[in-house]
């Protein structure tokens, strides 16, 4: 039962199914953010005290025990399992789980048993959700970057082969004017905000009464 990833054939190293582990960062992601904003928003940290809980309770079963046995991988796991695996290194991967196992801990200490919030525990929250969100949109894993730096060795089996020093394809090129298309796309939306700020700030209306008004005239 105790293990971190599994031998694959073909690889020379333990792996994971780098699919799971961007679904259960996109889960992961999602009950943080709801637990996050009804902190800021209601004032209300019982959710993001369930968070914390669950969140260390799974991350410690993904290092002490076997990912395998983790609640949210295995829930990713269901997810994706139509989907091909990718194989990713397990040792980086590890390496990244322990960051968060950390974070939670200090998150634990923090707003669970001492009851209390502050800058520390609001920067550790936008920590953790620029990790899972950069994981599970871009499939970018933020603390494996630092693996590298901390062991001062490659990583092997990244996601996106990007361990791999290699040209770009035509289709991943983005040249010049796809820039101005940005830049533009940025100007609009600030012009939108600067005109319709007002208007847009109105509180919305019952459609139905909106209906009735414009059939009474």
């Amino acid at each position: 039962m105790s293990q971190f990833g599994q031998n694959v054939e073909g690889y020379t190293i333990p792996v994971l199914n780098e699919r799971e582990i961007r679904a259960s960062a996109g889960l992961l992601f999602l009950f943080a953010f709801i637990s996050i904003m009804t902190a800021i928003f209601k004032g209300e940290m019982f959710l993001l005290k369930y968070f914390i809980i669950g969140f260390l309770l799974d991350f410690g079963i993904r290092l002490f025990i076997n990912p395998r046995y983790a609640p949210m991988l295995i829930i990713g796991r269901l997810i994706v399992s139509n989907q091909v695996p990718e194989y990713v290194g397990a040792k980086q991967k590890k390496f990244a789980w322990n960051i968060g196992f950390a974070l939670a801990v200090i998150m634990l200490g923090l707003i669970v048993i001492l009851n209390s919030y502050s800058i520390i525990t609001g920067l550790i929250c936008l920590i953790c959700l620029i990790f899972l969100f950069f994981e599970s949109a871009f499939g970018i894993c933020l603390g494996c970057l630092f693996y590298k730096w901390v062991y001062k060795e490659k990583a092997q089996y990244c996601p996106g082969e990007v361990c791999e020093v290699k040209d770009r394809q035509p289709i991943q090129k983005t040249p010049f004017t796809h820039f101005i298309i940005l830049i533009g796309f940025i100007g609009f939306i600030t012009a939108s905000a600067y005109l319709f700020n007002d208007t847009f700030k109105e509180q919305p209306r019952d459609l139905w009464e909106i209906v009735d008004e414009k059939l009474a005239d």
